[in-house]
């Protein structure tokens, strides 16, 4: 059902519940007042039905047929034409959703058209009814308490963006390799969730800057510069996240830098560990090798070998081996390779 709740007031009293948007606009006419129209992604028709009783702009009208628009304001005459975008926290997920709200608010309507589950715009309605010295200041009353909704609910999702902040400088430090894909994705929730408050003090402050031209109640200036201040706190808060980030960001490369520095000074240490064994290895090797050729070439009894003969052969075999190998053994140990 498209239209949620369809409502005259006068005096900040309910007055009549219309069944239909034709018999609203009647009822508007007959009790004088204001009407607050309800509607929950309307089809085409209906939008160009109440465009067409309250003589909305073609140009908005198109925006909230369309959706996915920014946040904005844009006032065509005495009409104001807001776009907010409110958004709310999966715990489930640990994700941000946002949705979209758009507001036509007249000096005699206000129409609001939700297309995402959140706000809860009934709990706005029933809050406003429940305070009849507010509603009586008309649809301008609307616009204030839809804001300030939307503003409140930015609250779980802020707590729940530094859960998952406080979550990721944990995991820093644990080399976790799924951090920076994490460290991304936040990144780009919180950049949305920036565009989507950021608009808000700009389009407050529009409304505070006609408030003497448009005669806005007292009240409601006090409230509207309530909300104000709420929204210059959420967006301070989200630059703060973001700069964390970034924090965060820097730190998770700057470990990995060293992480891959301490596997490279490892592996560098390893390969000259081993080239020091290889070192020994080789002079110990040539050592022995040295009486080993002395003795093979001795060994092979041949008949003219003179050195066979020879009365000190065997005293020369044994004195060449020892110095063939003590002087290898003093130049590998000069040079450090023993």
């Amino acid at each position: 059902m498209p239209v949620i709740d369809n409502a005259v007031y006068r005096d900040g009293r309910r007055v009549a519940s219309p069944a239909t948007l034709e018999e609203s606009f009647e009822l508007r006419e007959r009790h004088g007042g204001f009407s607050w129209i309800g509607l929950y992604r309307p089809t085409a028709e209906e939008l160009d039905a109440v465009a067409n009783e309250f003589s909305l702009h073609h140009l908005a009208v198109e925006d909230a047929r369309k959706g996915h628009q920014r946040a904005k304001l844009e006032r065509y005459g005495d009409t104001l034409f807001v776009v907010l975008r409110p958004a709310r926290y999966l715990d489930a997920t640990e994700e941000v959703e946002f949705g979209e709200v758009h507001l036509f608010v007249g000096r005699d309507f206000a129409i609001t058209i939700r297309r995402a589950e959140s706000p809860n715009l009934s709990r706005v309605r029933k809050r406003l009814e429940s305070t009849p010295d507010l509603l009586a200041r008309g649809s301008e009353a609307v616009l204030y308490a839809v804001l300030d909704e939307v503003v409140d609910e930015y609250a779980p999702v802020l707590a729940g963006l530094e859960n998952d902040i406080d979550e990721i400088e944990e995991e820093l430090f644990d080399g976790d390799p799924q951090v920076t894909r994490r460290i991304y994705d936040l990144a780009s929730e919180v950049m949305e969730f920036q565009r989507a408050t950021r608009p808000l003090v700009d389009m407050v402050q529009a409304i505070e800057r006609g408030f003497e031209k448009y005669q806005v109640d007292l009240e409601l200036q006090r409230y509207l510069r309530d909300v104000l201040d709420h929204v210059i706190r959420v967006v301070e808060r989200g630059d703060g996240f973001r700069q964390l980030l970034q924090n965060a960001l820097a730190v998770h490369s700057t470990l990995v830098t060293q992480r891959q520095n301490d596997e490279m000074q490892q592996l560098t240490q390893t390969s000259l560990t081993q080239s020091e064994e290889v070192k020994k290895i080789s002079s110990w090797a040539a050592i022995i090798f040295a009486p080993t050729l002395i003795g093979t070439v001795y060994g092979m009894n041949f008949t003219d070998m003179p050195e066979l003969d020879h009365p000190l052969g065997y005293p020369f075999a044994l004195a060449a081996m020892v110095l063939f190998g003590v002087t290898l053994y003093v130049i590998f140990k000069r040079r450090n390779w023993l």
